[in-house]
């Protein structure tokens, strides 16, 4: 082909050579190879046939040319190089046992990728076969950690090679060195797998081509060079046809006559029915729910303070309604995953999709997670292993028995789900609109065997993927988390350090707090065909659905309701085998389920796995919508928007009771409220409750004295099908008034969409409405009518103070000698306000996934999971004021991937119980120490604590932190680094080769005292602004690098230090 596309001639070889690779030995010399035992050589000028090469060993696949050889590649592993003139073999290197992939030749070295042999077939080979083509042997291979497929050498500044997999992953390194890590980059193909890639002459492009068809070009610059003498590409001519004259579109008067049109008799396009071109008025928005919420009348006018919520004399208006008709580009997802698509093609609001953080050089601290969520609850963050369970953490948390009694809980176990879940809900509950995370209590789930056994611990890919399906997955954890919390607080044997818990008045001898709030005392009864019936007594703490047979074949819509098939599955009926004692053999036996006692808090399984379920939920709808419509006929209003006139009644109890609107009717089937009566045969009557029932049948709390209990709705769990992202869980969750007044000082309740970190008031009815096409329904929760004030719901913290004294090691080899701390007194029991110096240091779990977009930014698709090895508190006031009084290395049952040595000062060994020297405690120990010192009001002084606390999981208030980050900070600048402010202010040369966490918190209260000295205590901010822009200056002028010491003391090696020994 030509430059500019044009076929010149074509070359028909015989039907039985199978050709693979070209090489256009000079400008008119082509060879042509591949699975025959010869090589052809064509002549381009003449288009013959000018020679043939016997090749003894067939299979050319790959061909490449120097000034010495040509090189050819065979499908047998083997690469032979022949004389330029002859084309004979001088020498053969034998690469690989299996097959070879690819290969590449500059200067004196032959680099080779390929497959080796193995018992199951070809395995590819991750060593890169290396030869010197001067002494003609191999040198020591080059492991690399992708699955080399193609390799190029790209020579530049050195010899670097590019290794690239088929699955897209890229990594450079050099021939003779070692391959990094953190030299890997991934391509995004259109397609599932790479099939080519090439360097141009210039080594300024690299080129990808992938299994759909695409080329993916990659460049150091915007206008490459991709030749040594590039010059302008040759096009194809242009038609030559006279083209017509341009139009401008820019012009108002323009007359579209110019363009012309065939004549045709056919309607056009353009002439739209009446129907579809009448005019349609704007309808008016709705009203503010918080308006509402907040108005107070004065006769017939509502005065309400403005929330701010707008812009100042602007209304947005809507053409369309926000469902699935609404503007296909208001639901472009916010998150990177997705945009590709075309949006019109997906029906799942844009609240309802899966939320992702986008990373930046900074993290997450330039992540406006205040977009996504205006309330003051707090979100949870996905981006954790197992994160999944978000939705029903904050299911759990919003039910208030269940947060206080959680929270009152604490025992003596290192990994108790019980005991982290309260930790998290006191991060929630401090928590003002900020998200949290909840890795300690994943960590703790992780380690659970049976958590494993039932299949709820993903794999990061298959999370990634979204191959499991999570609406059992959900189904399945909500099973297993009751059941674990209610094991956990069973435990009765409280240690002396955690006696808080044993003295809650919650706990009763036999029962857990979980059992007496879900458990359901049931009779199994056992009839066989002789008549010797079996009852056995049992307890549940959830129930699974169980839809009428052959509900999907009945196609005529036969109404069903929710309280009946809630019945059928309470009292479940079936006929199985089972032993008969009587007959002694195993006989057709009828089992029967009968209820003993009803649960305060009734929680459902839904079991929507397949579409018959589905199909089912989706014909009650319908039913149930008809049912509706005739029921409301002539009062339902198309919109749902209040006019001016109808505020006056929505102040009162009767305007409240509104007509539904026809979009708050569809999809829905699932009652806000049921019924529920034990009758004296042991029988239970269950149906829907409406608020219209509470007139006619009287209030709840007088009907309980005769055993009918009326349940709402609190919260559903639910399945959102997208194809894009492999779906994602959300909870509908109805908040309480005691959690609007602690956030927002308001008796309130109301109900919210949470999706991770995506918080959103909606409406009641949203909760209820499932379109079956993207939103399916997995779990339920309805608890009794006041239910809260059946039980205490103060929570006593059961941290007290003797956490802070001396414990154990969990190390076998500590002596006295390695001590480096001297535990709190009793007289040295830290009191509010008082300063404590804090330092943590990490290793990391899991590497960061990054990509490299085309324009060669990076881009971090995943952070690295890190986990804190090392936590240091020192003393900030007293006669021991600097001397540290805890210093715990954090033991891990978790593989670490980097100790980050150079930075953390954490060596390979330092956390395994069995050779480590150091003060060796558990997480959880170690966590409770802090809980109680942020409990007690201490203030921590340390150097980036932002990030200790995070990785340590602690909520801590704004208030106690003193971070030296931000006092050191001039507004849009960069932030200084502890060794330079230590080098600066205190004249002190620390973290030389390691950092030392004793060392960092020392020097941390070291630089707050000194920053009290120069801002007279804050009384003089405009000193204490010379003094950093003087730090900003000497800063720049060193490029904040601190001078190589001649002689360094440190404060590790101070006299203070000595003191700890000598005590």
């Amino acid at each position: 082909m030509a430059r500019g596309g044009l076929i010149i001639f074509d070359y028909l070889l015989d039907e039985s050579e199978d050709m693979h690779s070209l090489l256009l030995t000079d400008s008119s010399m082509l060879l042509v190879g591949g699975l025959q035992n010869h090589i052809l050589e064509i002549d381009l000028n003449t288009v013959q046939e000018t020679q043939k090469y016997a090749v003894e060993t067939p299979g050319v696949a790959i061909m490449r040319q120097t000034n010495r050889f040509f090189f050819c590649g065979h499908t047998s592993g083997k690469i032979s190089l022949r004389d330029l003139r002859t084309f004979k073999v001088e020498h053969e290197f034998d690469a690989f046992s299996g097959s070879l992939s690819d290969f590449d030749v500059h200067g004196n070295l032959l680099a080779s990728c390929g497959f080796s042999s193995r018992l199951t077939g070809l395995a590819c080979d991750r060593f890169l076969k290396v030869y010197d083509l001067r002494m003609m042997r191999a040198i020591t291979p080059l492991q690399v950690h992708v699955d080399p497929a193609f390799l190029r050498f790209i020579p530049t500044y050195t010899s670097r090679l590019a290794i690239i997999s088929q699955s897209g992953q890229c990594q450079f390194c050099e021939p003779t060195g070692l391959a990094n890590p953190a030299d890997i980059f991934h391509v995004n193909p259109v397609g599932p797998l790479l099939m080519t890639f090439d360097v141009s002459a210039s080594k300024q492009a690299l080129a990808f081509g992938d299994s759909e068809g695409c080329v993916h070009l990659w460049t150091d610059s915007p206008e490459p060079s991709f030749n040594p003498y590039s010059r302008e590409t040759e096009f194809a001519l242009p038609c030559l046809v006279d083209s017509l004259p341009p139009l401008d579109w820019s012009q108002d008067l323009l007359p579209l006559s110019l363009i012309p049109v065939p004549l045709t008799t056919d309607t056009l396009l353009s002439d739209w029915p009446a129907a579809n071109s009448a005019p349609a008025p704007r309808r008016a928005p709705p009203v503010d729910a918080e308006i509402l919420r907040t108005m107070k009348k004065v006769g017939f006018i509502g005065y309400a303070p403005n929330p701010r919520t707008r812009l100042r004399n602007q209304i947005p208006y809507r053409l369309k309604e926000s469902d699935s008709e609404s503007d296909s580009f208001s639901k472009v997802t916010e998150s990177p995953i997705g945009r590709e698509e075309e949006p019109h093609l997906h029906m799942v609001s844009k609240k309802y999709r899966k939320v992702t953080i986008k990373y930046s050089k900074l993290g997450l601290e330039d992540f406006d997670f205040k977009h996504y969520n205006k309330t003051l609850f707090a979100g949870l963050e996905p981006h954790i292993p197992n994160a999944y369970c978000n939705c029903m953490i904050q299911v759990l948390y919003f039910l208030e028995p269940v947060r206080c009694l959680i929270q009152n809980h604490l025992c003596q176990k290192e990994f108790c789900l019980a005991c982290e879940l309260g930790f998290l809900f006191h991060m929630l509950d401090l928590s003002r609109g900020d998200p949290c995370q909840g890795s300690n209590f994943l960590r703790a789930f992780r380690t659970i065997p049976e958590a494993s056994a039932l299949g709820l611990i993903l794999a990061d890919s298959d999370e990634a993927s979204g191959k499991g399906n999570l609406a059992r997955l959900i189904q399945r954890w909500n099973r297993f988390i009751l059941t674990q919390l209610h094991q956990d607080m069973q435990e009765l044997e409280v240690p002396q350090a955690y006696r808080g818990a044993a003295s809650s008045s919650f706990c009763s001898s036999g029962d857990s707090v979980i059992g007496q709030l879900f458990s359901c005392e049931m009779e199994n009864c056992s009839l066989c065909r002789c008549g010797s019936e079996t009852v056995r007594a049992s307890s549940t703490l959830l129930f699974t659905l169980s839809y009428p047979e052959g509900s999907n074949s009945d196609k005529t819509g036969k109404n069903c309701d929710f309280a009946q098939v809630l019945k059928r599955s309470i009292c479940l009926e079936q006929n199985t085998q089972a032993w008969c004692d009587n007959c002694e053999k195993y006989q057709p036996t009828i089992q029967t389920r009968n209820i003993r006692h009803l649960p305060d808090i009734l929680v459902i399984n839904c079991e929507v796995n397949s579409l018959k379920e589905a199909d089912f939920w989706r014909m009650q709808a319908d039913v149930a919508f008809k049912m509706a419509i005739k029921k409301h006929s002539g009062e339902i209003s198309k919109n749902t928007e209040l006019a001016l006139a109808d505020w006056k009644e929505l102040g009162s109890p009767e305007g409240m009771l509104r007509c539904p609107s026809i979009e708050e009717l569809k999809n829905v089937w699932l009652p806000f409220s049921i019924r529920m009566k034990l009758t004296k045969n042991k029988g239970l009557d269950v149906c829907n409750w409406t608020d219209g029932d509470e007139m006619q049948w009287g209030p709840a709390r007088a009907e309980e004295e005769h055993g009918v209990y009326v349940y709402d709705l609190m919260a559903t769990v639910v399945h959102i099908l997208d194809s894009r992202t492999g779906g994602s869980l959300v909870a509908h969750i109805k908040v309480g008034e005691t959690y609007h007044q602690r956030k927002e000082g308001v008796t309130h309740q109301q109900w919210y969409l949470f999706n991770d970190f995506l918080i959103e008031p909606i409406d009641k009815h949203e909760a209820v409405q499932f379109d079956m096409n993207w939103k399916v329904p997995a779990i339920l929760y309805y608890t009794k009518r006041n239910l809260n004030s059946k039980y205490s719901l103060n929570i006593k913290n059961p941290i007290e103070a003797s956490v802070l004294m001396a414990e154990a090691s969990l190390a076998r080899k500590q002596r006295k000698t390695h001590t480096t701390f001297i535990p709190l007194m009793l007289n040295e029991m830290p009191q509010a306000g008082d300063l404590v110096g804090l330092d943590a240091e990490f290793v990391t779990l899991n590497e960061e996934e990054a990509e490299l977009r085309s324009d060669g930014t990076k881009s971090t698709i995943k952070p690295s999971q890190m986990s804190v090895a090392r936590i240091t508190c020192v003393r900030g006031q007293g006669p021991n004021e600097g001397i540290p009084f805890i210093d715990d290395y954090i033991s891990t049952q978790e593989q670490v991937v980097d100790y980050l040595t150079q930075y953390s000062g954490i060596k390979p060994g330092d956390l395994d119980a069995k050779i480590s020297s150091k003060h060796l405690t558990t997480l959880k120990s170690t966590y409770l120490k802090l809980r109680f010192l942020i409990d007690i009001g201490v203030k921590f002084v340390g150097h980036g604590l932002q990030k200790d606390f995070r990785v340590i999981n602690l909520m801590v208030p704004k208030d106690q932190v003193l971070d030296t980050v931000y006092l050191f900070h001039m507004p849009r600048k960069r932030m200084i680094s502890l060794r330079f402010l230590a080098w600066y202010f205190l004249d002190l040369k620390i973290q030389g080769e390691t950092h030392d966490s004793i060392e960092d918190a020392r020097t941390a209260l070291q630089l707050y005292q000194k920053y009290l000295e120069l801002s007279k205590n804050g009384t003089e901010p405009e000193s204490f602004h010379k003094v950093l822009k003087g730090l900003y200056e000497k800063g720049r002028k060193m490029d904040w690098k601190v001078p190589e010491p001649e002689g360094q003391t440190s404060p590790k090696n101070a006299a203070v230090f000595s003191s700890v020994l000598a005590l």
